[in-house]
This record gives structure tokens, C-alpha cells and sequence, in this order.
């Protein structure tokens, strides 16, 4: 599975100290924006996660958690 991050909201700028709990946890949950009952999880394990992108004009806030990061192919 591939992990694009950043295309509706830049998580490496502002949301990386919640992406990196989630790394932790081993999973996030998404809520569908057209069914808002609707909830999908998804693991986030580094033998299911193939690749991690990142899209951001602001990578600093996410280096204090690129230990974390580590397992998993990123771009």
C-alpha cells in the first residue's frame, strides 16, 4: 500500500506529532467525506505500508520523529 500524506492538508507541517502517534498506534481511521457514518482503519504496519509520500512546504516539524519513520520507504 502506498501512503500518499499532504494532499488535502500538509500532515508533515502541522499534524506530525498526531502522524507519528498514528505510527505508533499501528493504525489510523478515516472517515468517508460522502457516508460521514462510514469509518474505514487502516493499517499502518511497515509490511503493509510499501511507501510513504510526503507533500509539504515544511518538512522540519517531522525530523524529531524520522526514527519512525525508518521501517518504511518514503519519498
Amino acid at each position: 500500500m502506498i501512503l500518499q500524506t499532504g494532499l488535502r492538508t500538509d500532515i508533515s507541517a502541522f499534524y506530525s506529532r498526531w502522524f507519528a502517534n498514528r505510527l505508533q498506534a499501528g493504525f489510523v481511521c478515516v472517515r468517508n467525506p460522502y457516508n460521514p457514518v462510514s469509518v474505514t482503519r487502516y493499517t499502518l504496519a511497515p509490511d503493509v505500508v510499501d511507501l510513504i509520500g510526503f507533500c509539504t512546504k515544511n518538512p522540519a516539524p517531522m525530523f524529531p520523529y524520522m526514527d519512525l519513520l525508518a521501517p518504511y520507504g518514503q519519498y
